[in-house]
């Protein structure tokens, strides 16, 4: 995933999993003198949550010595998530669930940040249990195709798209929990107020489920996409990848996801 002499652009939110991440790459950078970190954190602006996962990210880039960058949806987008969301819910509409919009916004964000911090790589902290659960999501919505590009390492398909990378794609999200725990490092336990509403949470419980009455699931069906993957690649190639004709990122339509959502929001 690395190169020696990479900079690396970490997404730290906050919680357990983004600050363990952030920690274990710090580690690593002092064995390289010629790789650099720098730490992106997202501000949606969701009262009586963000605030505390900012301080906590901040503390820990502090403590590690490491620049530390905060980009927000306001800024952005001319909303924070709260705001977007009470517009949504003014209007009615309920099609898409707050986290289907937030998520689609926080990694344009997390990619313009690390395009203007001239990052060679985007880490993003998603476990094993985000991966999986990310399978179950695509195939729920039946878009197969998303896992051809939702990957542990993602190609340099365009220039405006920093590549990412996913160093926990295969640790369990408890062993995440546990190194934190052990090394003492604080980080933010607070859920989201939005995260109860995401389909996420069905299949976190189905596979956690699976999980418990056999051993080993979850990395069986991460093993077992990552077997498949280049049948999808090849299927997805066809799509192909142009330029948003309203913000200019990279998009596989004419107006990308983003845009979209913002005139949704009004």
């Amino acid at each position: 995933m690395f190169r020696f002499d990479d900079r690396i652009a970490v997404a730290v939110s906050g919680g357990k999993d983004s600050v363990s991440l952030l920690h274990v790459l710090a580690k690593i950078e002092r064995k390289y003198p010629k790789a650099r970190l720098v730490a992106i954190t997202v501000d949606e602006g969701i009262s009586g949550y963000r605030d505390e996962a900012l301080k906590i990210a901040a503390e820990n880039c502090k403590k590690l010595g490491i620049r530390h960058v905060t980009v927000s949806f306001k800024e952005l987008f001319g909303y924070t998530f709260d705001q977007m969301v009470k517009r949504l819910r003014g209007k009615g509409d309920d099609k898409l669930t707050p986290c289907a919009y937030c998520g689609v916004l926080r990694r344009k964000a997390l990619n313009m940040a690390a395009r203007k911090a001239r990052a060679d790589k985007l880490a993003t902290a998603h476990t094993l249990d985000d991966e999986t659960q990310t399978i179950l999501l695509n195939i729920f919505h039946g878009d197969v195709l998303r896992m051809a590009k939702e990957k542990p390492v993602t190609d340099e398909v365009h220039p405006k798209l920093v590549p990412r990378i996913k160093p926990f794609c295969e640790v369990p999200e408890k062993e995440t929990a546990l190194y934190a725990y052990v090394k003492g490092i604080r980080f933010q336990g607070k859920p989201c107020p939005y995260a109860g509403e995401a389909l996420r949470n069905d299949a976190r419980m189905i596979l956690d489920g699976l999980e418990e009455k056999h051993p080993g699931m979850k990395f069986t069906i991460f093993k077992s996409i990552e077997r498949i993957r280049p049948a999808l690649e090849e299927m997805a190639k066809k799509e192909g990848l142009g330029e948003c004709a309203e913000c200019g990122e990279p998009t596989t339509d004419r107006i990308c996801r983003t845009c979209q959502m913002r005139k949704q929001i009004g």
